[in-house]
């Protein structure tokens, strides 16, 4: 297989120096350097060099400012050499100079020095969309947004006669701020491309691209034409839709054995968007270039949301909506993550891979740090107050959101619903609400987090809302003074396989609600809700008599209720959205 230069043109997400200092505090990325020494801070005689932005195997990219224009520039500086590297950044320049789209990364100037081969483009200041996926920072509007820009940037290219080969999710920035819908983001790295009027640059055989999102005929060694971008788009908008990619395995091997085979339909992991905007994206990723249709059939699914047919079914309070957020006035900046520029220089050369998101979309995306901070100065407080039992008790309350991605929205305060639920006696409800989020894993996350949530107000309430406070817990003013007595007689006995299995219980519930209750039949929908509340409401009385001897109540508070008003809820919730 023929390795494209895919570490050097991994796409840059260029920031001020200002944002850069606080993108490497959160992110952990190494500081940017200046020039070497014995370097010129001057290049091809008007580009000053300010900041090393990454670099890998094949060259650099540097921010620069372009001391003739006054303007900040990415220079991309690549050593030449015997292996053919001169020839394919040409090819890259060649095509780049060919293309001009708010949706592509303009190419200023290009040229051979010595024995580096200098690019100068468009400096983009934002995030790879590998980045915004693997921090669930957009959502389904703003990535159909993006995918209409790419559909406009590939017809731009493919009427010019430029296949890029190479479309990735690294391989898109995001900007910062949109003034033109048409450059929500930009399309990079064109050195894997081919010109339909130029000589092939590789032999027949030969493989360009990045495995995970590679077409299957072009896998297989045969020319890679506009059908094989078709399918890479389409690859990118179902993992940013739906956080998987399903071509991907958890090897090349594995990955390899993959393509050609058909995947599993957006339309199924997603029932809640529009089945003409599935269904375009479904047919894109066809194993036959010949069955996927156009770029233009593609960008009417993405804009399907504008017809009247095609609205989107109403959405749980929690979860995101295409509809629920304007489309973005001109002018207005969106503040979106920065991302690392060592990427470059870490990436592997063909298979370059983000993270895994544990979801994606959210209306409100803000540092982890943000959460946690205003959290802990909840507990400092407290403490400050005199208060250090309570203080411990949020603490014990707010250790779990550690474990939130970097980005993470307010979905979490819905547990603070589990606690007032409880006060009314319908705590057993709460499973349900939980099982209203979209992912499966958000909805275990809120069931657990709930369940843990209740079962330390109810201490800190002195109230019985479930199982009601340890036997042996004193009264509130004996302990919320002291840091020993609330460590020993209100969090420690908290800590007991019962309440560990108690949280099991309500995440599970909460995971299946939504794969039982289906809204495709009515009948069926009752009787699932009702095997569902039965089975919660037996479970709940056996763990809390069996492994909560030391409650006060062995019988959950209102788990009969809860129970059957949460399948209520389920099934209404249901019809209102729809059928999945």
């Amino acid at each position: 297989m023929d390795r494209t230069n895919t570490l050097l043109h991994t796409p840059i997400a260029p920031s001020t120096p200002a944002r850069s200092a606080t993108r490497r505090r959160i992110l952990g990325d190494p500081a940017p350097t200046g020039p070497p020494a014995g370097e010129p801070q001057l290049v091809l005689g008007r580009y000053r060099l300010l900041e090393r932005l990454g670099a890998g195997g094949f060259g650099e990219v540097w921010r620069a400012r372009d001391e003739l224009l006054h303007r900040e520039v990415a220079v991309k500086r690549v050593r030449l050499g015997p292996d053919g590297h001169s020839e394919r950044v040409a090819r890259e320049a060649h095509a780049s100079a060919r293309l001009s789209h708010p949706a592509i990364v303009a190419l200023y100037e290009a040229c051979a020095v010595q024995d580096a081969f200098y690019l100068i483009s468009e400096l983009v200041h934002g995030a790879t969309l590998a980045r915004l996926i693997a921090e669930d920072a957009l959502t389904d509007e703003e990535i159909l947004e993006i995918g209409v820009a790419l559909v406009g940037a590939l017809a731009h290219a493919h009427a010019r006669g430029v296949i890029h080969r190479d479309i990735k999710p690294q391989n898109v920035l995001v900007p910062d701020r949109v003034e033109d819908p048409a450059g929500a983001a930009k399309l990079t790295d064109f050195g894997g491309a081919s010109l339909m009027d130029e000589d092939a640059l590789t032999r027949t055989g030969d493989v360009l691209g990045t495995l995970a999102y590679m077409a299957p005929e072009q896998s297989a060694g045969e020319e890679a034409g506009e059908e094989a971008d078709l399918y890479a788009l389409a690859l990118v908008l179902y993992e940013a839709l739906s956080g998987i990619n399903p071509v991907r395995g958890a090897t090349p091997a594995a990955t390899a054995r993959r393509i050609g085979c058909r995947l599993e339909p957006l339309e199924r992991r997603r029932r809640d968007l529009p089945r003409a905007l599935t269904r375009a994206i479904d047919a894109a990723l066809l194993p036959s270039p010949r069955e996927r249709g156009t770029l233009e059939q593609l960008r009417d699914g993405l804009q399907c949301e504008r017809a009247p047919r095609a609205r989107l079914a109403p959405r749980p309070p929690g979860t995101h909506h295409p509809t629920l957020k304007p489309r973005r006035p001109e002018g207005l900046q969106t503040v979106r993550p920065s991302v690392a520029a060592a990427a470059v220089a870490d990436a592997t050369p063909g298979e370059a891979t983000a993270p895994a998101p544990a979801g994606s979309g959210r209306l409100i995306a803000l540092p982890r740090m943000v959460w946690l901070g205003c959290a802990l100065a909840l507990v400092v407080w407290q403490a400050w107050a005199g208060r250090p039992g309570v203080a411990l008790l949020l603490l014990a309350a707010l250790l779990p959101l550690l474990a939130l991605p970097r980005r993470s929205g307010p979905w979490w305060l819905g547990c603070a619903s589990a606690p007032a639920l409880g006060l009314a006696g319908l705590a057993g409800v709460f499973p349900a609400l939980a099982g209203q989020a979209r992912r499966w894993p958000r909805r275990a996350a809120l069931g657990a987090l709930g369940f843990w949530w209740m079962a330390l107000a109810e201490p800190l309430l002195a109230r019985h809302l479930w199982l009601g406070p340890h036997a042996g817990t004193p009264a509130r003013a004996a302990w919320e003074g002291s840091l020993g007595s609330s460590a020993a007689h209100v969090v420690g006995p908290l800590l007991s396989l019962g309440v560990a299995l108690g949280a099991a219980l309500w995440a599970l519930g909460a995971v299946l609600l939504p794969w039982l209750v289906r809204g495709s039949n009515a009948a069926l929908d009752i009787v699932a809700a009702t095997v569902w509340s039965a089975a919660m409401v037996a479970f709940a009385p056996a763990l809390g008599a069996g492994l909560s001897a030391h409650a006060v109540h062995a019988n959950p508070r209102g788990a009969v209720l809860g129970g059957i008003l949460g399948g209520v809820f389920a099934v209404a919730a249901r019809a209102l959205r729809g059928p999945v």
